[in-house]
């Protein structure tokens, strides 16, 4: 067995944090070790140290494993453009063929690039930790399956079946998603874990036990809640009022990589807070536009809500206006649409002196380019079209990244929040007085308290030891 495969009995049950827990659980026993999910849906992705895109939480699984990220550990990722509709990246490009064919038809084209990924790695990695999606008992899409049991089968994959008892109701979503497997699939069933316990685990008496007597499945582990500030990927934790800075976050439909925005949800003397369509700006410090996946769609939501009025007041009233990739393009003039890729052409609110025009092809890039004032800051470019500024907008980030035209900034790269030099120039404008803490340290720390919780919840005892690994006993 060179492959662990954790599935969930519900989305959001913790799945990719368990996933990253495993990945440096064993990278911290020398394991050669990767993350896996063939099939993610999202609007916060990640770019490789290649240039490519991937989930990003396969990026995060892959920091814990100690590797570098790449295609391979997500290869199909699909990118919301409605109820009905997505984008699809088929190893880290976008693939317009697929992504034009309906649903159910898309397994036929790309189950060979998740069988080639998946062995790929399974190859050249000791042990490969396997994401699921949503859940293995969803019998409606079970034809159409490329990221659940028919992974687990093809990778002969030990699978941890999660539940998050927090909800209520978790033994009874473990033995409904085990009664929906074919008996081949129950048996690659190794065993159950209840996820985000609070209290004392002497008060499941014996439902474990009554369980595993239905089932054949033990249960594997009891891990503890963690509070914990690793980014989610599947489920934004909107953020909540507190006491400090106030910064108002515009939460768009559409609205992408809104992880990037952790470090200012944590940062001590700073509230966060989603801005609502009916809420007034006047009370923010400063107000962002994230990035989108459709520009033109956001603008539109904006003027149909009112906010874009209320942007417009609090941009006059002296409010800083920070607009991230997307959100740039609509602070400008117009965005122009000429291959249709977002419905046509829009007027952008006006703020900045910039023209964007959308472009089939897609720039992904890290890059570290110099800030106003000198200072060398590190982010990622993952957008379509190009941006050209008129007289009114003064270069902001060198290499034509970023403006500012009095109190209204907008730049392309995504992640400078989590660049402490940037973070603390943007606070400190704000009148925010503090350190700004590192956030690659942070992470690591979050990191190993998370493999920790694979040891403390008896999770560690029912694991494959590296030795089995090695000589293929496990």
């Amino acid at each position: 067995m060179k492959a662990i495969m954790l599935m969930g009995c519900t989305s959001d049950a913790g799945k990719s944090f368990l996933a990253a827990a495993l990945c440096r659980y064993y990278a911290n026993l020398g394991v050669r070790v990767a993350p896996f999910k063939a099939q993610n849906m999202s609007n916060n992705a990640a770019v490789t140290p290649g240039g490519l895109e991937i989930g990003r939480a396969q990026a995060l699984q892959a920091r814990a494993a100690r590797v570098p990220a790449e295609p391979r550990m997500n290869p199909v990722l699909l990118k919301p453009l409605g109820d009905t509709r997505s984008a699809v990246i088929r190893l880290g490009e976008p693939d317009l063929e697929v992504s034009a064919l309906p649903w159910m038809q898309r397994k036929k084209a790309l189950w060979p690039t998740v069988q080639q990924a998946l062995h790929g790695l399974l190859a050249e990695y000791e042990l490969v930790i396997i994401e699921g999606a949503g859940s293995p008992a969803e019998v409606n899409l079970k034809s159409s399956d490329i990221v659940n049991m028919r992974v687990a089968l093809e990778a002969q994959a030990d699978v941890h079946l999660i539940a998050d008892i927090d909800r209520g109701g978790a033994f009874a979503h473990l033995l409904g998603t085990w009664a929906c497997l074919e008996p081949h699939e129950q048996a690659r069933l190794k065993g159950f874990v209840l996820n985000k316990f609070r209290g004392d685990p002497k008060l499941l008496l014996d439902a474990p036990k009554w369980l595993e007597q239905r089932t054949g499945v033990p249960v594997t582990a009891v891990v503890p809640m963690l509070e914990h500030r690793l980014p989610e990927e599947d489920a934004f934790r909107r953020p909540q009022a507190r006491e400090g800075v106030r910064i108002g976050l515009i939460v768009y439909p559409g609205a992408s990589n809104l992880e990037e925005f952790d470090p200012l949800r944590h940062a001590p003397g700073v509230s966060l807070e989603a801005v609502a369509p009916g809420d007034p700006l006047d009370a923010y410090a400063a107000v962002i536009l994230p990035g989108s996946r459709n520009t033109v769609a956001s603008l539109e939501y904006l003027r149909r809500t009112g906010l874009a009025a209320r942007v417009a007041r609090a941009a006059r009233a002296g409010t800083p206006l920070l607009g991230i990739c997307g959100g740039m393009q609509m602070l400008g003039r117009v965005v122009r649409d000429p291959h249709g890729l977002e419905g046509g052409d829009a007027e952008g609110l006006g703020l900045l002196d910039l023209e964007t025009e959308l472009a089939p092809a897609k720039t992904t890039a890290w890059r570290e380019v110099r800030l106003e004032g000198g200072a060398r800051v590190r982010g990622y470019e993952i957008h379509h079209g190009e941006t050209r500024a008129g007289p009114g907008a003064m270069p902001y980030l060198e290499a034509g990244l970023g403006w500012r035209q009095g109190n209204v900034w907008g730049v392309y790269l995504h992640g400078l929040l989590e660049d402490a030099v940037f973070r603390a120039s943007f606070l400190n404008r704000l009148g925010w007085q503090g350190e700004a803490e590192d956030w690659d340290a942070l992470l690591e720390a979050e990191l190993e308290r998370a493999a920790a919780l694979v040891t403390s919840s008896g999770w560690a005892a029912h694991l494959p030891a590296p030795e089995q690994l090695r000589s293929g006993r496990a």
